[in-house]
């Protein structure tokens, strides 16, 4: 938890950038974290304690800077607002949702490596992200990896955790529903 002065003089989400302006390199990487919203809105309905976020700046205090955001492809958090303020985000900042960081992170990986397998996966170790996803449909023999990697944060460190045990995607919030990817 932020001492109340740290927290004070953290920008709000409205000060901070809403994107990292980098347009996506193929369609995947816009249809599947849209897919899964639309699954989850349908899923869930009725519930409004969770929030889906697709291509949105992550601001949090484990990195160097708080203004640079970590922006994952996909990402879901439990136990906050659907709607903040009744009004959609322009981005997530930890200090902003009472510390509750993401508890599920999707990277997809694009034709150009871009350190899914070691830097993102630091940060999103140091932020304390329980599933750390990573999906390779196209590169993965370039990238010597699977096309499809679930890691899961266990006692500050992150363990390949593939394939998701029904009982793991309780814990992530999933509900037991299992959604079926192509290898």
């Amino acid at each position: 938890m932020l001492s109340p002065d740290l927290k004070n003089a953290l920008p709000t989400t409205d000060e901070l950038p809403c994107s990292d302006d980098t347009p996506v390199d193929n369609e995947d990487q816009n249809f599947l974290p849209n897919i899964l919203l639309f699954l989850l809105n349908s899923i869930w309905a009725n519930r409004m304690d969770w929030y889906f976020g697709v291509d949105m700046g992550v601001y949090h205090t484990t990195g160097v800077n708080p203004r640079v955001p970590v922006v994952p492809d996909a990402f879901l958090s439990v136990g906050v607002e659907r709607k903040k303020g009744g009004k959609s985000r322009k981005s997530y900042a930890v200090w902003e949702e009472n510390g509750v960081v993401p508890i599920f992170t999707l990277e997809m990986v694009s034709h150009t490596p871009g350190g899914k397998y070691d830097e993102k996966l630091d940060i999103y170790r140091k932020l304390g992200v329980l599933y750390y996803v990573i999906y390779n449909p196209e590169f993965w023999r370039r990238d010597q990896h699977q096309p499809f990697e679930v890691y899961k944060l266990i006692d500050g460190n992150v363990v390949f955790h593939s394939p998701l045990s029904k009982q793991d995607q309780q814990a992530a919030g999933m509900g037991g529903c299992f959604l079926p990817l192509r290898a």
